[in-house]
């Protein structure tokens, strides 16, 4: 079964309010719909767009004053899933649940369902500035064109968690990001790609571009990408489709999960079921070397 994903390359820029927010959300959102996607990505936090026009205050104040959006947001996001029928991963938004602030995935589906996934890891700055809290759970969701589960930008970057979804079953991960410069944008990505190979999935990844007179949000470098893994069937780099850096775009890609299914059997390598469970559970073996050194190695870290 072949399904195609748009992953979007959203600009920020300052606006005067809601409506200037919502006219853009529309273009784009519309335009990725004229290419009957099954799969429509937004970036990580791209509704802090929002903050370009609200009372200048402290870091922490101001990320929160966002939540009030939360409803319209919602409702703005779930319209768009249900009139072109794609599934929307509706970037991240920063959400207040009893006092407690978190940047919140949310997956909006074409039959009017919205699905939550809270950032499960957080960056100094969301944990020192914003002073967000972290999710607790990992979420698969399986849809009628393929399972798929989201991790939030840095929580990309620990393999564990892309393993934990992949062995429950999914085919695509969706990775909304938002990374202020070129370093932090290859974090990412590199990270996007060793997933994809590590678990023989597809990853898809948004990114914000462009610039706001907000305080951490003043510089955006950012590229979408659709990848796969690295074997005969795919692309020979693993791109399947990849936007130009930091201009406002949607990246389009169709990927083909049958193949993704014989990959996993009867690829070149098969990493995603050549995990050696016992090992991941035995003691690490620390010995010391050079003058005096132990006579023996001493197991003193254990993993798992």
């Amino acid at each position: 079964m072949k399904v195609r994903i748009a992953s979007i390359q959203y600009m920020l820029r300052p606006i005067a309010g809601w409506d200037e927010f919502e006219r853009q959300v529309h273009l784009m959102l519309d335009a990725a719909g004229e290419y009957h996607p099954q799969f429509v990505l937004l970036p990580e936090i791209f509704t802090t767009q929002l903050m370009s026009f609200l009372p200048r205050q402290s870091v922490d104040l101001a990320v929160r004053a966002l939540d009030q959006f939360t409803e319209r947001y919602k409702t703005l996001m779930r319209e768009h899933a249900m009139r072109y029928g794609y599934y929307l991963i509706g970037g991240s938004h920063p959400t207040i649940r009893d006092g407690e602030l978190y940047n919140t995935a949310f997956l909006f589906s074409p039959h009017g369902e919205t699905y939550e996934q809270d950032k499960t890891h957080r960056t100094r700055w969301e944990r020192e500035r914003w002073k967000t809290s972290h999710g607790h759970r990992l979420q698969l969701w399986e849809t009628e064109f393929g399972d798929i589960s989201i991790l939030v930008c840095y929580d990309v970057e620990f393999p564990e968690l892309a393993r934990l979804v992949c062995e429950a079953g999914a085919d695509i991960l969706f990775v909304p990001s938002s990374t202020d410069d070129r370093q932090g944008f290859w974090r990412v990505r590199y990270c996007c790609h060793a997933r994809a190979i590590e678990n023989q999935v597809y990853v898809a990844m948004a990114s914000t571009v462009g610039s706001l007179p907000v305080e951490g949000l003043g510089l955006h470098y950012g590229q979408a990408s659709i990848l796969t893994p690295s074997d005969f069937p795919f692309s020979r780099d693993g791109i399947a489709a990849e936007g130009i850096a930091n201009t406002e775009q949607i990246v389009i890609a169709d990927v083909d999960l049958d193949l993704l299914f014989e990959n996993r059997v009867n690829g070149t390598t098969i990493p995603l079921y050549d995990k050696r469970e016992e090992l991941y559970k035995s003691p690490v073996i620390v010995t010391k070397t050079g003058p005096g050194a132990a006579p023996a190695a001493r197991p003193v870290r254990v993993t798992g």
